[in-house]
């Protein structure tokens, strides 16, 4: 993975430079920062949120450093899941997301996802919290709410998956904290309200390799939904980010993750942080593994627009699809819904109906 691994050029038609900046966060993850977040601020968190300020402005994504996961559980992981996709198709449909029922975790083929209407050059494995049988969201049938799927050919991913779970909610939850003093707000903001019970996904992905010259993307340019993304990639490249000077490389640094804001985010603050479009296109030659990590508002949680500060400011710059986040009313749930049955097409149909 990029967060262990030596790091790598993407390819594609972006710049080879690493233009994102890297924060070091130790500040907010280090003992005794919780506390310290929560009521008074430190000069060392005071400088981290103004460097996560600047990254939110200008490009809606930075490379994160100190950041405390253990780099044997993303190694471990990593080779748990290069195990898995090395499976015979058969061994891997075991746990389709046919299977997973309302909580729609699992596998799926390449193809099987779609970015603006168009199937994905991909491959990957939905997670989510593990909630039990009896939990109250999953005896109302709560769409995206359940157990995981865990693949019986390689038994060590349950514990790697759970585990990492835990390190990045942990984690999501100290970048947040500094989101929050980045934006005039107390750093717990967000822990104490939209994400005291977090929308937990994560994904493994495995993109093969994309034929030279080809239009196929390994994902098409999107955004992400919810709040923030935390993303270890490994040494393959091929993630790019839109700027207002066109099209850049993110590629792997190693000891990193890569973190960017959502659309949340976007309408928590009225446009004054933007979530930012970006894509992959594999053409490293062999496959590419990545592991998106997403810290969402609450499944009910409503999304008004933050107070004072955060509110202000919209530059009037029209987002890459037309829409109006501020327009949209409702839980964080229904729009995740909502996005996710146009990624899914069958979601609507076996899912929400």
């Amino acid at each position: 993975m990029g967060a262990s691994d030596a790091g790598g050029s993407s390819g594609g038609d972006g710049r080879h430079d690493a233009a994102l900046p890297v924060i070091d966060v130790s500040p907010l993850t280090g003992a005794g920062s919780a506390g310290e977040v929560a009521g008074q601020v430190s000069a060392d968190q005071a400088a981290v949120a103004r460097q996560i300020q600047e990254a939110c402005r200008d490009y809606g994504f930075f490379y994160v450093t100190g950041h405390g996961v253990p780099a044997a559980l993303m190694s471990d992981l990593a080779a748990a899941s290069a195990e898995f996709f090395a499976l015979p198709a058969a061994d891997k449909m075991e746990i389709a997301m046919a299977h997973g029922g309302r909580a729609w975790r699992g596998y799926f083929p390449v193809g099987g996802e779609l970015t603006s209407g168009r199937p994905d050059l991909k491959e990957g494995l939905y997670f989510g919290t593990e909630l039990p049988a009896d939990d109250p969201r999953v005896v109302a049938g709560l769409p995206l709410h359940g157990a995981n799927l865990f693949p019986r050919r390689v038994p060590a991913m349950r514990q790697l998956v759970l585990s990492y779970l835990d390190a990045m909610t942990g984690l999501g939850q100290a970048v947040l904290a500094g989101v929050a003093l980045s934006l005039g707000l107390d750093g717990g903001y967000f822990a104490a309200g939209y994400t005291a019970e977090p929308t937990i996904l994560f994904r493994i992905f495995h993109y093969p390799a994309s034929p030279p010259g080809t239009a196929d993307w390994g994902v098409g340019e999107h955004t992400d939904y919810g709040l923030i993304t935390v993303l270890a990639q490994d040494d393959s490249g091929g993630l790019q980010v839109a700027t207002a000077d066109g099209w850049i490389d993110a590629p792997p640094i190693p000891g990193t993750f890569v973190c960017n804001i959502g659309d949340m985010l976007d309408k928590l603050t009225g446009g004054w942080y933007r979530s930012t479009p970006h894509r992959v296109r594999n053409l490293s030659g062999h496959g590419r593994f990545s592991f998106p990590f997403f810290l969402d508002p609450g499944f009910a949680a409503e999304v008004p627009p933050l107070p004072d500060l955060a509110s202000v400011g919209d530059d009037g710059r029209p987002r890459w699809d037309g829409a109006d986040l501020r327009a949209f009313t409702g839980s964080y749930g229904d729009y995740l819904l909502g996005k996710v049955s146009k990624v899914f097409p069958q979601l609507r149909r076996d899912v929400l109906t």
